[in-house]
């Protein structure tokens, strides 16, 4: 089942969906925050692993970043990395407060930006208790360095020239300059990024999986926002604590994965998916399927009812006398 519901996050009010399970059972629950990849929405990747997790017993909360999609913010399209990292922290804060949820019992799963993002929230809240990623990339490092991350430097140079200059004009009154996420066409993605560009475009600008609420354009204040974020900086103090990264072996991102998993401390597992590419793991059942199936396998074991916890310990015990 899904709700509509809200949730405040730094004065913003954030619009979410809950999903719930429909099997019946009562009492609380395990619950997963689940985080939109950078220009996405709750009605994209983010609201499809949040309905495949709450199929699975989980109570499952998809949510639109601050400033984007039906959550509150001015200006629209500003990503701002401190911000996207407390949102996690308030969807959080929303799930403790609810009666079917066990508060002990909130895991997090990121998808691409929110794969970075949602690794800076884990490791300073210690409420979330097992943390998932899916296609994770630091938002910041991809601005700065490519998706491949063989960008030249005065790329990003010249976007931060462009963001000094946007906020100049703002002070003078001459409106919020923002820049496009999508070029126009397949063709000038192909030339632009390659077959990462090309399905970046494909998933957002077509009748794959478009929506209307969608980010199209970011404020060029977010760039140097961004500038100086690390989503990886502080990976190892998620420990001990379990991490989870899911990775499409095809994903010219996934340098970053890497990167991140190399930086944590035990427990954590990297796994691949075969064929994926990034973006893939957003929507392709191929790909999907056997995502959510190592989500679910991950969250239950780390996510597990304190009473069985109890009970398979007190049998331990006596079955050691």
């Amino acid at each position: 089942m899904r709700t509509d519901v809200t949730f405040p996050s730094a004065g913003l009010k954030l619009a979410a969906h809950l999903y719930t399970p429909d099997d019946g059972a009562v009492g609380p629950r395990p619950a997963i925050v689940v985080s939109h990849p950078g220009s996405g929405v709750k009605e994209q990747a983010a609201g499809l692993y949040a309905l495949r997790l709450a199929e699975q017993g989980f109570v499952a909360l998809a949510f639109d970043a601050a400033y984007q999609g039906e959550s509150e913010g001015e200006p629209r399209g500003l990503e701002d990395p401190a911000h996207r990292v407390e949102d996690i922290k308030a969807a959080v804060s929303f799930l403790t407060t609810r009666d079917d949820v066990d508060a002990d019992r909130i895991g997090a799963l990121g998808i691409c930006a929110s794969g970075g993002y949602v690794l800076s929230a884990t490791a300073s809240d210690h409420r979330i208790k097992a943390v998932g990623t899916v296609s994770a990339v630091d938002i910041a490092r991809q601005f700065r360095d490519g998706a491949d991350g063989a960008q030249d430097p005065a790329v990003f140079q010249g976007m931060l020239a462009a963001a000094a200059a946007a906020r100049t004009a703002e002070a003078r009154g001459e409106g919020v300059p923002a820049f496009p996420l999508f070029p126009d066409t397949v063709e000038q993605a192909r030339a632009l990024g390659g077959r990462h560009a090309v399905e970046g475009c494909e998933y957002y600008c077509s009748d794959r999986a478009q929506h209307p609420r969608s980010a199209k354009s970011f404020t060029w204040s977010s760039v140097d926002r961004m500038a100086f974020f690390d989503a990886f900086r502080f990976v190892h103090l998620i420990a001990p604590r379990p991490l989870l990264m899911i990775v499409g072996r095809e994903a010219v991102t996934s340098w970053m994965s890497v990167e991140a998993f190399q930086k944590a401390r035990a427990p954590k597992e990297l796994h691949w998916i075969d064929g994926a590419s990034h973006v893939d793991l957003y929507d392709k059942e191929p790909y999907v399927g056997p995502a959510v199936e190592k989500l679910t396998e991950f969250f239950r074991a780390q996510l597990p009812d304190t009473e069985q916890t109890s009970g398979r310990a007190a049998r331990g015990i006596a079955s050691s006398r």
